[in-house]
């Protein structure tokens, strides 16, 4: 039977640098690793690298086929060079420029768990990044666990109580959790009900924008705007979904600002971290408003891709309204990205 709480252990472990295994295989995160881990994981130094084919296709190490989805592993075979510095240079784009890589480089196919290995790391906000094949882990998880640990049909509703706020005074707060994750959703109820499909907002945590006013993105304006609109109609429901840089995470995330600073756009300073161009789950979402009843809905966003995890997860998009602000001089780029890369409908 699959455990969502052995996978929560594993995240623990990685976070803290110790071992683990994934179905039987080792694995020594670069990322938290150090000199003194690493020795211990692997006495003889022979154990291999597991990157993803986005940041393999960076360092030219996979071919443009693999790049088409940058969560695929690629296992690089260990070479006298390739010591933890090495590792550390290979997984993190950050680096590209600072450090030559020595090379050459040779590839293997990579083993059944390394996939479900790298989705791991996403889930614990590190780099998909491994030393594979040593020994001493701390937990052994199988990949249905970190299945389980991701199931949305886990959530459930935690508390509600009344919270007005700024632009919608007659609103309720409604928060939900899993027994296995630790991050808590939460839906703010505007107005109250007509009969009628809700006006919904899906809207992913962002710190930068949210709390902090950045310009880089549209986030804090978009949610600003989202809870207007929806005091404007009478009745809806805004979700707040912990899925920070497009579920990458908020280090990941400002990792993939650094890389913009560098020249790339959003899609591509997310692949050449290795992780994919959007890693969200709207199943989350559809979870979150079924346990609040509510089976249809107009949806108010920019994004197909929404609408499309919405309606997979069991509930009606009768309508998509568009939610349109305008751009600044720091986050045009960003907007014509989302246009022109991702399918956004602006």
């Amino acid at each position: 039977m699959s455990d969502g709480r052995a996978a929560a252990r594993a995240i623990d472990a990685l976070r803290r640098g110790w071992p683990i295994a994934v179905d039987g295989l080792a694995l020594l995160a670069v990322e938290t690793a150090d000199e003194e881990r690493l020795a211990a994981f692997d006495p003889g130094g022979e154990a291999d690298l597991l990157i993803s084919a986005g940041r393999a296709t960076t360092l030219k190490l996979s071919n443009q086929l693999a790049a088409a989805d940058p969560d695929q592993p690629v296992l690089v075979a260990r070479a006298p060079w390739l010591d933890l510095r090495g590792a550390v240079a290979l997984a993190d784009p950050q680096l590209d420029l600072a450090t030559p890589l020595k090379g050459p480089y040779r590839t293997l196919p990579p083993p059944p768990a390394a996939t479900a290995a790298l989705r791991l790391a996403r889930i614990a906000g590190l780099l998909p990044a491994f030393f594979v094949g040593g020994s001493g882990a701390e937990v052994d998880v199988a990949a249905s666990d970190i299945d389980a640990h991701e199931d949305a049909c886990q959530l459930r509703l935690a508390v509600r109580a009344r919270l007005p706020v700024e632009f919608a005074e007659d609103a309720e707060i409604v928060a939900f959790r899993s027994p296995d994750s630790a991050d808590e959703h939460v839906a703010l109820l505007i107005g109250q009900p007509n009969g009628g499909p809700p006006l919904v907002r899906l809207h992913s945590e962002c710190l930068t924008g949210d709390v902090l006013g950045s310009l880089k993105c549209d986030c804090g304006p978009q949610l600003q705007a989202a809870i207007r609109a929806i005091a404007a109609e009478g009745w809806g429901i805004l979700l707040y979904l912990r899925q920070e840089g497009r579920g990458i995470g908020l280090i990941n995330k400002l990792r993939a600002y650094q890389l913009q600073d560098q020249g790339f756009d959003t899609v591509d300073a997310n692949t050449r971290l290795g992780f994919a161009v959007d890693a969200r789950d709207f199943r989350v979402a559809g979870r979150m408003l079924e346990l609040l009843g509510q089976r249809a809905v107009r949806l108010l966003t920019n994004n197909p891709e929404k609408v499309a995890g919405l309606e997979s997860a069991g509930v009606a998009v009768v309508e998509r309204v568009p939610h349109q602000l305008p751009p600044n001089p720091h986050n045009a780029r960003y907007l014509l990205t989302k246009r022109d890369r991702t399918g956004h409908q602006l």
